[in-house]
């Protein structure tokens, strides 16, 4: 799973969060950074901020789908309009989350997806 956010709080809460729901997570601070995760890494999921340096979120979206990228990529912003949702499905955002993030969205939508973490094999 990857975050790219470039507010160092809530990209490191974020990522805290789903570390202790047993995922595994990656970070990035900026477009071009989360851009070159996604082709390397090839995440599961990566939710990703609108509004990064670099190059914005719709423009990473734009170019990951450009390249062929198969991961999940939600649009993580504070703008909750149907224009503002149109422009991330347009860009190639599989959905939207707005700011602040309640866990339970979070949690509800990792499951929608089939991302839940298994719980671990237990030795008989």
């Amino acid at each position: 799973m990857l975050i790219v956010e470039d507010n160092s709080d809530s990209r490191e809460m974020l990522a805290a969060l789903l570390q202790l729901e047993g995922h595994a997570v990656s970070t990035a601070a900026d477009g071009p950074s989360g851009l070159e995760a996604i082709r390397r890494e090839v995440p599961d999921l990566a939710l990703v901020d609108l509004g990064l340096p670099g190059l914005d979120g719709h423009a990473l979206a734009a170019a990951a789908r450009a390249g062929g990228a198969t991961t999940r990529l939600f649009a993580l912003t504070g703008y909750n309009t149907e224009a503002d949702r149109d422009a991330a499905a347009r860009a190639g955002f599989d959905g939207y989350l707005v700011k602040p993030l309640d866990p339970a969205t979070l949690q509800a939508l990792l499951v929608d997806h089939g991302l839940a973490p298994q719980p671990a094999a237990q030795e008989s």
